[in-house]
């Protein structure tokens, strides 16, 4: 039933990061520390594993709407928000190894309640044209791209949820390929924040936890190709206050679920 569990889980949150074009973490995280009981620092490792997956797979499943060559011809905004955006993943990822199991916990809270908010005030889906030009947006987007990489590591996320209305509010691109390019930054960014968290003794959790792994992946993969298929036809005017909600009953329970018998034994970096 858990694997089963884990599947279901798994191709819910694929479904919506195949749409949008986010790695969908932010809405498996509080599942996996509140329905599947895992400590804070292994549920970001496993939803990191999982918002990889799932950005890897959404990405060409997205490609009939939005084809690689159009992706392409923006590889300018692409390398401005990974350059900022590869640094935060790394320096997030040794933040998230030194907090407190509470505090990482109460940190993960928080910072879904900001993504709710930031989501719901960014997404626009007519694009309102770049906000600065030039230097200041290069600098603007160095900027951005390091405390987006900062937390999509902390969460184990793939940052979408702030990437898509930086590149509608900073860039002036419309919402569909926002979620295209925001995966094209996220998948190099989440290795980095990966293979960070490769070095703590925490990461043997998904070697642990295989078959948990394997079936939250698979029903990954089979969401994020549902949710590409979708992508056009459900309109952004519902799906955003449908995100938002969401995020917000995520942040509820990741801040009153409490960890059982080891709740207040701080995390120690393994590497």
């Amino acid at each position: 039933m858990r694997l089963i569990a884990a599947f279901i889980a798994g191709l819910a949150v694929g479904v919506l990061g195949g749409l949008i074009g986010l790695g969908g973490a932010e809405f498996r995280l509080p599942l996996l520390i509140a329905w599947f009981d895992f400590l804070p620092l292994q549920a970001v490792i496993i939803n990191k594993a999982m918002s990889l997956i799932v950005v890897s797979s959404a990405l060409p499943f997205r490609a009939n709407t939005v084809p690689f060559g159009e992706l392409a011809s923006h590889w300018f905004t692409i390398a401005n928000l990974l350059s900022g955006s590869l640094i935060g993943a790394w320096v997030g990822a040794g933040w998230a190894m030194r907090l407190s199991a509470q505090a990482l916990q109460r940190t993960i809270a928080i910072i879904l309640v900001v993504i709710a908010v930031v989501l719901f005030l960014g997404h626009d889906p007519s694009s309102p044209g770049a906000v600065v030009t030039g230097s200041v947006q290069i600098a603007a987007g160095v900027l951005a791209g390091f405390w987006i990489g900062v937390v999509a590591a902390l969460l184990g996320v793939a940052g979408g949820e702030l990437l898509i209305p930086t590149l509608i509010l900073l860039f002036g691109v419309d919402v569909k390929l926002a979620g295209s390019l925001s995966l094209a930054v996220s998948l190099p960014t989440m290795i980095v924040g990966f293979a960070r968290y490769s070095r703590d003794r925490s990461f043997e959790v998904l070697r642990q936890q295989s078959g948990f792994v394997v079936a939250m992946a698979a029903g990954s993969i089979v969401g994020s190709f549902v949710g590409g298929q979708l992508l056009g036809i459900v309109p952004s005017a519902i799906l955003i206050p449908l995100l938002v909600l969401l995020l917000l009953i995520s942040a509820a329970k990741a801040w009153v679920h409490e960890n059982r018998e080891d709740k207040k034994c701080y995390q120690k970096v393994g590497g």
